[in-house]
């Protein structure tokens, strides 16, 4: 895909836009018109602080509210895929080489300012891996150093996605490594990452919240995941790229798709137990016209089945989503900031039907309580959107890598 014009895509004929015509043209022009405020609204969500991104653009009009690296990193591996005067032009006058080395560079600070979280350090070394930064090694021993094998199996609980994301990153760093030659020493460490991945399934069909251990969420909620914890492993199983790591992949695929809403909507928390919705709201934006799409097209990659036809679906709810009437896609005149709104939800802001549906299911797998969805209509619609919606949005549909 060629992207000119200061943030104006000229050809929208990537491999995997192409693909997603075939199947359904109107939510490849959705994705089209996505990708073009996404260009535009980058520039905005830039920190003059410290050249990163904000946390959110929130309200209407939408105002910046504090910062994220972790968002940073994930529109650097976006981005990754524009020329270069595109990127700057995205990024507020940096390249995306700018943007990852100011990342990298964080990784080596003590103090008030040192990056802690397991998951902020893999998406910088997955972002390195896939720009072919020049300190890749260093950020692979940070990474190796906040993730250290345990001594028994088990013994370690990780944040499912963060295992997701630390897998991603080794299997970027491998691939960098094949690709110029050179030995990345990642070997034992993408192992175990996979392994931990394929043990948190532990005959499951879903993933829970965490992998590796007990302990990290209340016991009433142990058996919940969200869709996070299931599309962010698929996706790492499929760039690892073995036979049972893509098997794993494709079975926990297949369980999402055939839980997907009749309307495309892609739900939010599942029994792991049973592959059974617990709660479907919030539906978010970024969930179906990047997250699940970048998944399941990364699955058709590496030889699952692609299921095009529950991505199209997914996308088309945004244009009008059967619980509001109201489209995710506001305003899109230039300068508007907001790509989408971030997502419909109930009128819950005590998030009683969540607490309530993991506890009941946790005693009786299925139970709803289906009063509460009268109680608690989903109506309501978040005036909101984040750095790493654009980020993910750009890396799934810019990718050049889908196989035709």
């Amino acid at each position: 895909m060629s992207v000119t014009g200061g943030g104006s895509l000229a050809r929208t004929d990537g491999p995997r836009l192409r693909r997603l015509a075939e199947t359904d043209p109107a939510a490849r022009d959705v994705v089209a018109e996505l990708l073009r405020r996404a260009l535009r609204g980058l520039p905005r969500m830039r920190t003059s602080e410290d050249g990163g991104f904000v946390f959110t653009m929130r309200g209407d009009p939408a105002r910046p509210a504090g910062t994220s690296v972790r968002y940073a990193a994930i529109v650097a591996l976006g981005a990754a895929f524009l020329p270069e005067d595109d990127q700057r032009a995205a990024l507020g006058g940096d390249s995306v080489a700018e943007v990852v080395g100011a990342l990298v560079a964080r990784l080596g600070d003590t103090g008030p300012g040192e990056i802690t979280s397991l998951g902020d350090i893999a998406l910088i070394c997955w972002a390195a891996a896939e720009t072919g930064h020049g300190a890749l090694e260093p950020a692979l021993a940070r990474l190796a150093a906040a993730d250290p094998p345990g001594e028994r199996p088990g013994e370690r609980p990780v944040f499912t996605v963060d295992a997701a994301w630390v897998a991603s990153a080794l299997a970027a760093a491998r691939d960098a490594g094949a690709a110029s030659g050179t030995a990345s020493g990642t070997e034992g460490h993408l192992e175990r990452a996979r392994d931990r991945l394929l043990a948190g399934l532990d005959g499951r069909p879903l993933f829970a919240h965490e992998v590796g251990g007990t302990g990290l969420v209340p016991r009433y909620r142990a058996h919940v995941g969200c869709f996070a914890d299931q599309v962010y492993p698929v996706q790492a199983l499929a760039r690892i790229g073995d036979d049972r790591s893509v098997a794993a992949a494709d079975r926990v695929a297949g369980r999402i798709c055939a839980a997907q809403g009749a309307a495309g909507q892609w739900w939010w928390h599942y029994d792991a137990r049973t592959g059974g919705v617990v709660e479907g709201y919030p539906v978010y934006s970024v969930h179906q016209h990047a997250m699940a799409p970048m998944a399941l097209l990364d699955l058709a990659d590496a030889g699952g089945d692609g299921r095009l036809a529950a991505i199209a679906r997914g996308v088309r709810w945004l244009t009008a989503p059967a619980e509001t009437g109201a489209s995710l896609l506001p305003g899109g005149e230039p300068g508007e900031p907001v790509m989408t709104w971030r997502k419909v939800a109930r009128d819950d802001p005590r998030k009683v039907v969540r607490g309530v549906r993991a506890a009941s299911t946790r005693l009786r797998p299925g139970l709803r309580f289906r009063s509460l969805d009268r109680r608690f209509p989903p109506v309501a619609i978040d005036r909101e959107c984040r750095p790493y919606e654009l980020g993910w949005l750009l890396h799934t549909w810019l990718s050049p890598t889908a196989r035709e």
